[in-house]
């Protein structure tokens, strides 16, 4: 951690001194561009109380300084606001090693009560997902969720993701480059979905030889009729012109403003998506599979994407009245711009989704490839394919930090499909099932665990751990509960191997009653092809163990109770737990 410290510190002075040092280039700029304006608008004030050529020359030469004066001060100031990006990427990657939360999104409008996604803490405030992001495009964050809520299953794409996440670990200059520049734009204008719409809708208007022929020839008419004007005074020829071009504008005009509703102000949106895919095109693939396919993708997809971004901006001057009007006039505008968005549509239209879903893609690696980098001690996952199995060494929770977390030695499949893990409250074992779900999470999303070593077989992940009622459905506690049971029933029934987590079920009942329903629940699971730890305070429970040996394992939290004082190791261990602190904290409470 010291070196990743060192790291991001190191990077957070070298853009702070190169921040400053851009800041004062600005402010000098500045005081030229002023000056240099200032001097301009005397002179021509002086040309015309006096006009001389020699004044005219000195007018025009003072219009091109200001000009370029203009140009390097807008240069310097997006080079400051991507140093600014820059430094804001460094200073959150080094809160967060030191414990603060992550700045980007949280997740929280995926969270879903439906699956394992609220068991694990997958989205939301401190979640996973929370953890990992680092993506600035919808189609990015998409990715990343979609991942996270439908895990890779097989053995080759898992191992090409790990590939691929292990080359990008090691990018990190490119990665973050990739990340300040989306964070620039960062969707603020909306997202692509209107592109796509766009997409949808034939336009025709380019297939039109007539109009392509006279979209040329009018505005040349146009220009020598402005000449023969300036030569003669004669407007007519020019009028006629401009009444021509409006003539054959109007009849589209619907059309148009319909095209343009959907592609506008989309100019800094697909300048965002065209920048990341140009970052990601200097990135060495190596020798990963995913990488090179990308790589080949996003070539084609930046200039695709940039001249799309380009069309748009051009489309979106017919905002500016004066634009509309004059260039409409003379030169069809308009019909310019939708002529040429429609040959770009036609020739890109059926590449363009595979287009942003690269982006979403390189955005989804590039966050699991930064939690990689940062955590240079957890280590990549065996996938094994003919055994069900989970084994992990030193497995521990990625959510906990590092000077509060506890690791074990874990195995599951071998010697046992089921384990019944009991102890008291506060002893651990809701954090353990947590640890084990969220660490087969991150394996089958090609990021490396928080393990020593790990080995597993892919499977999907089935759990009750964090139940609630609802009031909107008129569903109590226990009957939210039975549907969650029987949701987890229903999806062993298909065959797909699974790992079950369950904690502490059927509370809402009698102790007999729990404790028959729940051996009932254990010996219906040991019917699946699955793997469970089912987490109870029920000892009964435990002859399970000799009812089927080599399929139902006890395992334990102890509690410490020394001197007075109540205390957890975190450990887990063979057997039943023996201590109870129920009675012992309530008699130091004085409760009893």
């Amino acid at each position: 951690m010291e070196s990743l410290n060192s790291l991001y510190q190191q990077k957070i002075d070298q853009y702070s001194a190169h921040l400053h040092k851009i800041q004062q280039r600005v402010n000098l700029v500045a005081i030229l561009r002023l000056t240099c304006f200032a001097i301009l608008a005397y002179s021509i004030y002086s040309c015309i109380k006096d006009f001389q050529y020699l004044t005219l020359l000195f007018v025009f030469l003072l219009f091109i300084v200001f000009i370029i004066l203009v140009r390097v001060y807008f240069n310097l100031k997006d080079k400051k606001a991507l140093i600014q990006k820059l430094l804001f990427i460094n200073n959150n990657e080094l809160d967060i090693i030191k414990g603060a939360a992550n700045q980007f999104d949280n997740g929280k409008d995926f969270l879903s009560h439906e699956s394992y996604f609220d068991d694990l803490d997958v989205f939301g405030q401190n979640s996973l997902y929370h953890l990992l992001n680092r993506t600035t495009t919808s189609h990015g964050s998409s990715q990343l969720s979609n991942l996270l809520k439908k895990t890779l299953s097989k053995k080759e794409d898992i191992l090409n993701q790990q590939e691929a996440i292990k080359v990008l670990s090691l990018e990190i200059d490119n990665r973050q480059l990739l990340a300040a520049y989306g964070l620039l734009n960062q969707e603020k204008q909306g997202n692509l979905y209107g592109i796509l719409d766009w997409l949808k809708i034939d336009g025709n208007l380019h297939k039109k030889t007539w109009l392509q022929i006279i979209r040329w020839a009018l505005p040349l008419y146009n220009i020598a009729a402005i000449l023969f004007y300036l030569e003669t005074d004669n407007y007519y020829f020019l009028l006629g012109g401009i009444i021509a071009s409006w003539s054959i504008i109007r009849p589209f005009s619907k059309y148009i403003n319909h095209q343009h509703t959907l592609v506008t102000e989309k100019q800094k949106i697909l300048q965002q998506y065209a920048d990341i895919l140009k970052i990601f095109g200097s990135i060495n693939p190596q020798q990963s599979v995913l990488l090179k396919e990308l790589n080949s993708t996003s070539a084609n997809a930046h200039e695709s994407i940039k001249q799309l971004s380009q069309l748009t901006s051009l489309f979106d001057q017919r905002l500016n009245m004066v634009v509309n009007i004059l260039l409409n006039s003379l030169a069809l505008y308009d019909i310019q711009c939708i002529i040429n968005l429609e040959k770009w549509k036609e020739k890109n239209k059926s590449n363009f989704e595979k287009y942003i879903d690269c982006v979403g893609k390189i955005e989804s690696l590039c966050s699991l490839a930064c939690f990689a980098h940062n955590h240079p001690r957890y280590s990549y996952p065996t996938v094994v394919e003919n055994e069900l199995l989970i084994y992990g060494t030193q497995l521990a929770h990625p959510l906990i930090s590092e000077n509060e977390n506890v690791a074990n030695d874990f195995s599951i499949g071998k010697d046992s499909r089921l384990q019944l893990l009991t102890g008291s409250n506060m002893s651990g074992k809701t954090t353990f099932l947590r640890t084990v779900g969220i660490n087969l999470l991150l394996t089958q999303c090609g990021a490396p665990v928080c393990a020593s070593s790990f080995s597993f077989k892919p499977m999907r992940i089935l759990s009750s751990i964090r139940v609630s009622d609802s009031l909107q459905e008129h569903t109590s506690y226990f009957m939210a509960e039975l549907k969650r049971l029987q949701q987890i029933i229903l999806q062993l029934q298909n065959g797909e191997p699974a790992l079950v987590l369950v904690d502490e079920i059927l509370r809402g009942t009698n102790s007999e009653d729990k404790t028959n329903g729940s051996e009932e629940f254990v010996k219906k699971l040991l019917q699946y092809n699955c793997l469970s730890l089912f987490a109870t305070h029920d000892l009964a429970l435990s002859k399970l163990e000799n009812d089927f040996p080599g399929k139902v394992s006890n395992y334990c939290f102890e509690s410490i109770i020394e001197n007075g004082e109540l205390s957890f190791d975190y450990k887990l261990q063979s057997g039943v737990a023996k201590n109870k602190n129920a009675s012992f904290l309530m008699k130091k409470m004085g409760i009893i």
